[in-house]
């Protein structure tokens, strides 16, 4: 299937409502095996597997859209339960047959994909049930919608893949958000010639939110027990597109090193006492962790992870043969050779991001939501979120969401790997070739005609 759509086409789409038919020809997606649809639009049956905050934000982003239904949810705190039930039951739709701690413990959901007659199941869980509850999904006649990562070993990367191969549903984490494609728009408009390089990363104080066990008792324990970069895929998101990644491209190899693990130590004792046991406990994970990315075709990636320093939020950067652009704490800023007025001095780059504006977004105007304000732990807004319309296409369309399963898997892959590097002193580990070589000959995302 082709993902081509031609630009004339594609200005022509009524601004009322943007087209499912558009979106899913947007995305790179092979077809998948799905239910017909008639030419009376079906309801939309998913079932959520976690609903904390981020999956509260999910679920109120899902009842929002007309034609969704929720038969199912599964959640080992009663209160959560019993909150989503009363969710779903405000906004007019029929009570959810519940799972909670079920006679295996916290595995009730695998009864739900076994039981319960659903389109897609919606992950937001703690990490280490993802991959679990994404197989017991796909191996159950249902797709996967989860949030980042997708998965935390090799093992559980190529169980998905193959998984997938055999089953033909996919597992997506489409639910980590939404590239930037006017960014993407300029790179293949050719504003910055060829990409070179591009550094961005997940840097975000989250020492309060480690040591808060009631809001997330499972996050300290990854910084106890590991040492990479454990948070690739929201930089990613917007890298691999960048770069064609699997698409024309791929990854060749990393390396990867942590600084010392101090500062989680120190936040302890601060914030709790020098006797607690946080205090003096080992921690594993480096303050600060560095991975350089090298793909086939000689590009590179630096990737930066840091949730433990005090700090502002991220910045992102892209080097190309023709100019650099910086989206940094303030405003984006950008230098061209030749169409900049002055050499070497930065300006902003707020005119060339209206110019190029990717019209995806200029037509990107769905219908009112129902409810209100999306709840829960996200963006408080009134509209329906550009990724969750294209997983709802997705579904409706028979094909994958933008980012598909072996794009969902290279990108949670990054962390293992850097992991393996990390270990051996930071010498260089060979990526997965997930795609099998078909890199070579799939089309960029979202490519225009």
């Amino acid at each position: 299937m082709s993902n081509k759509i031609n630009r004339k086409d594609f200005l022509k789409i009524s601004t009322a409502g943007l087209s499912t038919s558009l979106l899913a020809g947007m995305s790179l997606s092979r077809p998948v095996v799905a239910k017909k649809r008639t030419t009376q639009p079906q309801p939309i049956r998913l079932g959520f597997v976690g609903i904390g905050g981020r999956g509260t934000w999910h679920l109120s982003a899902a009842l929002g859209i007309e034609g969704v239904q929720v038969p199912a949810i599964s959640e080992i705190r009663e209160d959560r339960l019993e909150n989503a039930k009363n969710m779903i039951e405000a906004s007019g739709r029929p009570t959810p047959t519940l799972y909670g701690q079920g006679p295996d413990g916290e595995t009730d959901f695998k009864r739900m994909c076994e039981e319960e007659d659903l389109d897609a199941v919606i992950c937001a869980t703690s990490w280490k049930w993802h991959a679990p509850i994404c197989l017991a999904a796909m191996n159950n006649d249902k797709h996967a919608a989860c949030e980042v990562p997708l998965m935390l070993t090799l093992e559980d990367a190529w169980e998905i893949v193959e998984t997938y191969e055999k089953t033909g549903k996919w597992a997506s984490t489409v639910l980590g958000g939404f590239p930037d494609v006017t960014l993407l728009n300029m790179i293949r408009r050719g504003v910055f010639g060829e990409v070179l390089h591009i550094e961005d990363g997940y840097v975000h104080d989250l020492r309060f939110v480690k040591n808060n066990r009631e809001r997330e008792p499972w996050r300290l324990q990854h910084s106890i027990d590991r040492n990479g970069n454990l948070y690739p895929d929201h930089p990613m998101r917007t890298i691999m597109p960048s770069m064609d990644i699997n698409h024309g491209d791929r990854i060749d190899f990393l390396v990867s090193m942590s600084s010392k693990a101090v500062m989680l130590n120190r936040y302890a004792a601060e914030q709790f006492g020098p006797d607690h046991p946080d205090a003096s406990r080992d921690m594993n994970q480096g303050d600060y962790n560095a991975s350089l990315i090298r793909t086939v075709n000689g590009k590179m990636i630096t990737l930066n992870f840091d949730t433990n320093t005090p700090h502002p939020r991220e910045s992102f950067r892209l080097q190309g043969t023709k100019g650099v652009y910086q989206d940094g704490a303030d405003m984006e800023t950008i230098y061209l050779e030749g169409p900049s007025p002055e050499s070497h001095e930065w300006e902003s780059a707020e005119p060339y991001l209206e110019k190029y504006e990717h019209p995806m977004l200029k037509n990107y105007n769905p219908p009112p939501r129902m409810g209100g304000a999306i709840e829960g732990h996200g963006a408080q807004m009134n509209q329906t979120p550009i990724n969750w319309h294209n997983l709802i296409t997705a579904i409706n369309e028979g094909i994958e969401p933008y980012i598909d399963t072996y794009d969902s898997v290279t990108s949670s892959a990054v962390s293992p790997v850097t992991e393996a590097s990390v270990a051996n002193k930071g010498l260089p580990v060979d990526f997965p070739d997930f795609t099998k070589g078909q890199w070579k000959v799939r089309t960029p995302i979202f490519m225009e005609a």
